[in-house]
């Protein structure tokens, strides 16, 4: 394999015995690069864009915490695994390092068999995210342009004369649904961003008043089919007129927050029922969705984790885990509770 199909790894010790272990261990299998000082390999991860750096802590200068802290916060070298290795041992030191977006940490003095295989398991790893990411691209640029046709075909044929109120209303209603899905799609992949860490969030005023009625009439169906009333308050009062209720977020991650939490309430709401979502001004804002059914003992604790699903036919366990990282990338919040009264609540909290 020559070194341009090889993937880069970038070394950055202040001690060049350190540098010349570590090449040793690694100039088979990956091409090499190494810097001495926290600038330098700063200016390499930038040009060079290695699969991996390989960063000690202990430099004159600037330390490898500050090397990370300032790769992270470049967009150019934020996604470049980092794996710290060096003298310090402590706990601390660790946890330091993880929490300034280091995927490892290794010791000294060096194992070259322990180096290469968690260099080797991170390259990988790291590439089996990137091709994720570019094939969910590639699908979602793909599902954009039949979804473009039923977006625009409604609002072309309900320019027609002879159209019945009623037959106006279902074309409205397929161009919304095909609003809603173009904001699922794109949803998705930041959802992949935020799974990472690596999602820009651009906070703005939402107004959540203007969102649940959009949502209401995407479920309307599903309500009439599960004999469930929709009903959405803000303060206590019935949502309606010129009424706002703002939170400050991004309005795509708060309509897919609720989208997915409204839905779950819907399917898990008895026949009968009412699933309210009810809107409290304050600081932090809180939208609570109620629903007369229950959260099976099972699922209570791990109701919010990924996959998570007890006998739901169809069910992925992404819904409710989707709903929690939207609120926390936005500095918000989300908890359970399930019991009397309303039985379930799901209730956000978001910034204002």
């Amino acid at each position: 394999m020559s070194d341009a199909e090889k993937a880069t790894v970038l070394i950055v010790d202040d001690t060049p015995d350190n540098i010349r272990v570590l090449l040793e261990s690694l100039k088979n299998d990956y091409a090499v690069v190494a810097a001495t000082n926290g600038p330098k390999a700063i200016e390499l991860a930038g040009d060079k864009q290695p699969d991996i750096i390989l960063l000690d802590i202990m430099m004159p200068e600037m330390d490898g915490y500050e090397v990370c802290s300032r790769l992270k916060a470049d967009p150019r070298t934020a996604e470049i695994p980092v794996i710290f290795v060096t003298a310090l041992s402590q706990a601390e030191d660790e946890a330091k390092g993880l929490a300034l977006g280091a995927i490892d940490f290794l010791t000294k003095p060096i194992n070259p068999a322990l180096v290469m295989a968690r260099v080797k398991n991170h390259i990988e790893l790291h590439k089996a995210a990137k091709l994720r990411e570019d094939v969910e691209r590639i699908m979602h640029h793909d599902l954009k342009n039949p979804l473009s046709a039923i977006m625009s075909l409604p609002m072309l044929l309900s320019m027609a004369d002879n159209l019945e109120p009623e037959q106006k209303d279902m074309l409205r209603r397929i161009e919304e649904a095909g609003q809603a899905m173009l904001a699922m799609i794109n949803a998705t992949l930041d959802l992949f961003k935020i799974e990472r860490g690596v999602y820009a969030l651009h906070p703005e005023a939402v107004d959540i008043a203007q969102l649940v009625p959009r949502i209401f009439r995407e479920f309307e169906d599903l309500a009439i089919s599960h004999v469930v009333t929709l009903l959405a308050t803000v303060d206590g009062a019935p949502l309606g007129g010129e009424r706002s209720f703002m939170v400050k977020g991004e309005e795509m991650l708060c309509y897919s927050m609720l989208s997915n939490l409204i839905r779950n309430a819907v399917q898990a709401s008895p026949e009968g029922g009412t699933v309210t979502v009810a809107m409290a001004t304050g600081d932090p804002a809180r939208i609570a969705i109620h629903n007369s059914g229950s959260v099976p003992e099972d699922m209570r604790e791990r109701f919010f984790e990924k996959y998570a699903t007890s006998g739901k036919r169809g069910g992925t366990g992404i819904g409710t885990y989707s709903a929690r990282l939207n609120a926390e990338v936005q500095g918000g919040a989300i908890t359970l509770f399930t019991g009397e009264p309303m039985q379930t609540t799901v209730t956000v909290s978001l910034p204002v």
